[in-house]
This record gives C-alpha cells, structure tokens and sequence, in this order.
C-alpha cells in the first residue's frame, strides 16, 4: 500500500487530492478504482485491496474534504460535479485507457454517473448499496447525523460510536471495526475527531429529503454492473434492483448481502470473493 497525492484545479487554485494505492501496474492488470460513501475514507477498502491486488491495481482515494485530501475552502462546492472532474483527473493520472469502477454509496453515484458520460473510461461497474431510485427517508436519516463533530477522548470511544452509528454495515469482527475507527479518525487537542471536513454536510442538508429518481442517468449506462444491496438496505429498495436487473437483462448481475443494510461494508471474504469472481469473469 502506498499512500500519493495527485493536484486538482478548482475555484481558488490547486488542491491535493490524496489516494491510496494497491498492486503495481503492469502487463495484464486492469486498474480498479473504490469510492467510499459520504462520510468515509479510501481507508474502508484496504480488506479488498489487499485482497485483490495480486490480480489488479486498486485506487482508494479519499474524495475532497476526506482523509488525508485538501478541505474546500467553499463548502457549497462539495457537490457531486466536483467530486466528478476530480476523479476523473485521477483517472488521467493513472495513465490508463479504462478502469472498473467500484463506488459504496455516493462513490457509486459518482460512479454511475461517470459511466453514463459519453467516451466514458469505465469499463465495468459495481454499485454497493445504491442504484436508480433512492429512498428520501434514508436520505433523511443520513442527514440526521452526517456533520456532526463530537471529540472523542480516546479511540475506544470512537469504535463504539462507529458500531452504533454503522451497525448496517454487516458482522465485523473486533480488528475490522478497530481498524474503521483508527482509519476515519484525526487527532486533535483533547482527543479524536472524524476525518472529514463537518462541512460536506451543508449541501446535503439542503436538498430536501425526498425519493430520488436516477432512472435517466441509469438508462445512459452501457458497461456491465454488479449492482449490490443490503438485504435490509433502506436506500435501495428490492423492488429497485429487480427492476435494473430487469432494464438491462444480460448487463446487470445483482446480489444481496445478507445481514447488511445501507451499506455492506465488503471486509467479509464471501463479498470479496463475490466482487472478485464477477470482475474476473467480465474481464474474460
């Protein structure tokens, strides 16, 4: 694993956009890029990646605002067209013709709507735990705690916090959520607090907490999706995911993962391994 910045152009100059990065480039390794979820790190992936790196190079970076990335000094550009024109500089960084593309949450509809664009370098995509038509309710409850800045006197605290808060993610073990904890952390006077700027929440708050419709933007999409859902998600309803499944009959393979809600958090090896063999097999 090796941790690099790349410098992206925004309102007020250069910024650093920072990435971890798994595998070596080289004859016959496809590159895959794994976007976290709105209030997470490149760091969630570091199970898959190191688990997948024998056969691919994976790029985990830390969308703007997150981790060890540059904050915006304006907070109403944390939207995602930005986050969009920065990954696709990464992707000019990475110095290759096509990439799989795997996005939890936002990092999927960042995704999804690279993928629709024309000309678009993603190849085969993976969305965990969102698709074309979000739940307003869940967006809601998201909104409930997403800004918050509590400080937390040690990382003990912390991990109770993060297994309170994402229970959905699935049974982890005590070194996984440990490993959650110290990753979405930052040291401060008086202890920890999370890795991300309180400010991306500015944009999400505002839009109202209602159902959201990305059927247009799904039906642009020609590669093949593994579309994934936790069994119990309430942001990507069954209903929505046999209908994709059903729009795009050969393209979309879908799975649900039980014991999960929004969203899996794909450190289980059967996700893994489930991810992996998929990407084999459409690399064949």
């Amino acid at each position: 694993m090796r941790t690099r910045w790349v410098p992206v152009l925004g309102i007020g100059g250069f910024r650093k956009l920072a990435y971890t990065e798994w595998g070596e480039a080289g004859a016959g390794k496809r590159t895959l890029i794994c976007v976290h979820g709105l209030t997470r790190v490149g760091r969630d992936f570091d199970y898959l990646a190191e688990a997948l790196s024998d056969r691919f190079r994976v790029i985990c970076p830390d969308v703007a605002g997150r981790g060890q990335s540059d904050w915006l000094a304006d907070a109403q550009l944390y939207d995602l067209p930005l986050y969009m024109a920065d990954l696709a500089t990464l992707i000019a960084r990475l110095d290759v013709e096509e990439v799989d593309w795997l996005g939890t949450s936002m990092g999927g509809l960042i995704g999804l709507l690279l993928a629709a664009q024309p000309m678009t370098p993603i190849k085969r995509l993976i969305l965990n735990d969102v698709g074309a038509a979000l739940s307003g309710s869940a967006l809601a409850r998201i909104a409930g705690y997403v800004g918050s800045r509590p400080l937390f006197p040690d990382i003990e605290s912390a991990e109770a916090h993060f297994r309170k808060v994402h229970a959905p993610f699935g049974s982890l073990s005590d070194i996984q959520w440990r490993h959650l904890a110290e990753t979405s952390l930052r040291p401060v006077p008086g202890g920890f607090e999370f890795h991300y700027d309180p400010k991306i929440a500015l944009r999400f708050k505002e839009a109202p907490a209602a159902d959201v419709d990305l059927w247009p933007v799904w039906h642009m999409v020609n590669c093949p999706v593994l579309a994934i859902r936790g069994q119990v998600s309430d942001l990507l309803s069954a209903e929505t995911l046999a209908q994709m499944a059903a729009s795009k009959p050969g393209l979309c393979r879908t799975a649900e993962i039980p014991g999960c809600g929004h969203a899996p958090a794909l450190m289980d090896q059967d996700q893994i391994g489930l991810i992996r063999d998929w990407l084999l097999a459409e690399g064949t």
